[in-house]
């Protein structure tokens, strides 16, 4: 394992770009989210160092770091504990040092478990007809499982029309973002879901109600899986029964520890370090998934949903797997076409 503070090359941030761009979802959940991509752009950076190295970082929808960069400048990058930094600094200093350290991002956060890293396909909430034929998109791209934004009063119909078009193999995440309200709800929905491939229940009542998320697991035979980013709450988690997986994100630090709370209680994970992102945060997420052992559930990874990535397509997910990175930094290199097109600010 690379230590995380690394010092032998001495150097220095000379300047920071930022840019705001504006890339549209593809045509089935722009039809549910027109304006979303021009009503919060994305956030990218660009991190120079007087060695003439560049590092690239994605930061979050309606993200602004201006106000920070005078704190970066003149800062040494091998000096820093990259693993506590925040997106999308962190993105850029792991290029940085990566590339100056002639290494992938990944040998520097820790050892290795996985050289290609399980993702699943996504649907905002939409009509069940319009779930359907996306999943069908999904199976042509290879995926086994989908995450699906679900409300109470039609997800039995969302996931019978995801299994006709998928078949009933491809299992099914359904993520209520707690719009199941209470416990006697989702117990019925639960219930009334089982005959198909449900994967798991993602924070179907509010996550910091373990008492309700406890007595959830014990009527139902579905998996529940709070959304987690801190390890007190991952271990209050364990500690209170009421879990049997989690979705970790995070900075690196956080899902660190996170995931070896999880671990240590023999519990798997799946990360959202990215979530819908473009292609640089989906290259840091990789980089992460590859160090984390109980990573093995499909993470949320999903630059494939915009209709560009801006890194040219290189990291597309192959029977719902993508590569590691091997080359140095985050392995991927900013599409200057692409930004110009769609940068906004």
């Amino acid at each position: 394992m690379i230590p995380i503070f690394v010092k032998e090359i001495i150097m220095k941030i000379t300047k920071i770009e930022t840019f705001k761009v504006a890339v549209p979802y593809i045509p089935a959940i722009r039809k549910y989210r027109p304006t979303e991509h021009t009503d919060r752009p994305i956030l990218l950076i660009k991190v120079y160092t007087d060695e003439g190295i560049v590092g690239i970082g994605e930061g979050g929808r309606g993200d602004d770091v201006d106000h920070l960069i005078a704190n970066w400048i003149g800062k040494d990058p091998m000096e820093m504990n990259l693993q506590t930094t925040g997106a999308p600094f962190q993105h850029a200093l792991y290029d940085i040092v990566g590339k100056a350290r002639n290494l992938p991002a990944y040998k520097l956060m820790g050892d290795c478990y996985w050289d290609e890293v399980p993702v699943g396909y996504w649907s905002c909430y939409m009509d069940p007809k319009d779930t359907g034929k996306e999943a069908e998109v999904a199976v042509k791209m290879g995926f086994t499982n989908h995450k699906l934004k679900a409300r109470p009063w039609d997800i039995v119909q969302q996931a019978e029309e995801i299994t006709k078009a998928a078949g009933p193999n491809y299992s099914i995440t359904v993520d209520p973002n707690d719009t199941f309200e209470t416990v006697e709800q989702s117990v019925k929905l639960a219930k009334e879901l089982e005959p198909y491939n449900i994967l798991c229940f993602e924070d179907p009542i509010a996550k910091k109600d373990f008492a309700g998320f406890r007595a959830i697991r014990s009527q139902v035979n579905i998996p529940i899986a709070p959304h987690l980013g801190s390890p007190d709450s991952v271990l209050a988690a364990i500690r209170a029964d009421a879990a049997d997986m989690f979705n970790i994100g995070g900075n690196l630090d956080s899902v660190i520890r996170c995931t070896a709370v999880a671990d240590a209680a023999g519990m798997p994970v799946w990360l959202q370090v990215a979530g819908l992102s473009l292609g640089i945060a989906a290259a840091f997420a990789t980089h992460v998934g590859a160090v984390v052992k109980n990573a093995t559930l499909p993470a949320d990874t999903l630059h494939f949903l915009k209709e560009n990535d801006l890194i040219g397509g290189a990291l597309p997910p192959k029977n719902g797997r993508i590569k590691v990175p091997q080359t140095p930094g985050l392995g991927v290199e900013l599409d200057e076409d692409a930004l110009a097109k769609y940068r906004v600010g």
